[in-house]
């Protein structure tokens, strides 16, 4: 029997985006794994498993259940947005430590959590919720244009357009509609202040009620009127960090998280940090990755650290950059080509990874007709000292890949 803490992993997501979440894990920690599909990839990070129906969160609590009488669990965690609140439903059930359910479904609500965050005073964005779309239009008088419509309970950006006239309301609150159907939680919409400034997110790991900015991250965005993720940066001596930690941390507070790992949204308004959400689990499209190339820190470990109550290890071991690239066609249509050039590829150090994940003859739908799921053709990712040099290298790298489509008539 190894001697090591045995964690139950929730929803472990794709090997692509996920995998070295699961990776990390397995490094400190024996692992179960409770999942909606037979176990592939997986295989070599695990001991035990069970398959179950992840979208019922009585198959879900089930399946917890009879893992923890197979072992001696010591924590429950997942990374997995769709999964937090049964999660926190399951550890509870089991008497592991976790974040309640209310916290993780007020986390999970962005009107919950701007109501919170205007009792506490963290400055956030003016919202309010529009059923219909003359209530949405009533709303963008009250709130004014340009006016920011989404789904109360969405993630990935997806139903989430900017408005700048009044004529342009009603496809916008289609689009957002369209998005809001697909949550499992909340199908409402939300009317919100434009936060006019750049976009960067805190990754924040909470221990017993102390929150620790460990890295900032800087966004690019898609043209407008979307805000899909074009890339990120991540920057181990970002003198910014040190600006926006406070109103991270203030957020976290106001949500009522006392453990855990944050990725905190934020815009810089004239300056100053203002609040989108707090996502209660490791940040998407490969931060956490960027985050350990950039300053050695480790958020899965963290993330399953903290699950098993335990004091996480936040040292800092590198002082580097580094920095991913969504690859996106320029139009809508059937893939016909994605190739680098193999010779800048083998001989490039700090060409890091390029990961593909459409194929051939695959269909790329572009907003508004389709999201960052259905657009990607992959990505790739750099390192450097500085931002700067990690900035240039996507560039560079950039001109060597080649992504095209031919458009469907």
């Amino acid at each position: 029997m190894s001697a090591r803490p045995l964690v139950l992993v929730v929803s472990p997501g794709d090997e692509t985006y996920r995998g070295y979440c699961l990776e990390q894990v397995a490094a400190a920690y024996d692992v179960v794994l409770l999942t909606g599909t037979e176990p592939s990839w997986e295989k070599p990070f695990i001991v035990d498993h069970t398959v179950v129906d992840l979208s019922d969160p009585a198959a879900l609590l089930a399946g917890g259940r009879a893992l923890a009488e197979r072992h001696d669990l010591a924590g429950v965690v997942t990374w997995d947005e769709w999964h937090l609140i049964p999660t926190a439903r399951l550890a509870r059930a089991l008497g592991l430590s976790s974040t309640s359910v209310e916290v993780m479904r007020a986390c999970r609500n962005k009107a919950t959590a701007r109501t919170l965050f205007a009792r506490h005073g963290v400055p956030s964005a003016a919202s309010m919720r529009a059923r219909t779309l003359l209530e949405a239009s009533l709303a963008t008088m009250t709130i004014g244009l340009p006016a920011v419509i989404k789904p109360a309970a969405f993630a990935g950006s997806i139903g989430v357009i900017r408005v700048d006239q009044p004529e342009e309301l009603p496809a916008a609150f289609a689009f957002a509609s369209a998005g809001a159907s697909r949550s499992r939680e909340d199908t409402g919409i939300l009317v919100e202040e434009y936060l006019d400034g750049p976009e960067v997110s805190v990754e924040c790991v909470t221990h017993r009620g102390v929150t620790t900015a460990v890295a900032v991250t800087r966004k690019h965005l898609c043209s407008a009127p979307y805000f899909d993720k074009t890339g990120h940066t991540v920057d181990a001596a970002d003198p910014l960090l040190y600006q926006v930690a406070p109103a991270a941390a203030a957020a976290v507070k106001a949500l009522g998280i006392t453990d855990g790992v944050q990725h905190v949204e934020l815009r810089l308004v004239d300056g100053r940090p203002r609040l989108i959400e707090v996502n209660a689990r490791i940040g998407g499209d490969m931060i956490g990755h960027l985050v350990r190339l950039a300053t050695g820190i480790d958020l899965p470990r963290a993330a399953a650290d903290l699950a098993c109550g335990r004091a996480p290890d936040l040292t800092p071991t590198r002082s580097a950059a580094a920095g991913i690239r969504m690859l996106y066609p320029e139009s809508s249509g059937t893939l016909t080509a994605r190739h680098i050039n193999q010779p800048f590829a083998a001989h490039t150090s700090w060409l890091r990874q390029v990961q593909w994940i459409r194929e051939i003859g695959d269909q790329l739908v572009l907003p508004p007709d389709g999201d960052l799921f259905t657009a990607r053709a992959g990505f790739y990712i750099v390192t450097g000292r500085t931002s700067a040099e990690v900035t240039e290298r996507l560039d560079t790298a950039a001109d060597e890949i080649t992504v095209t489509t031919r458009a469907d008539l």
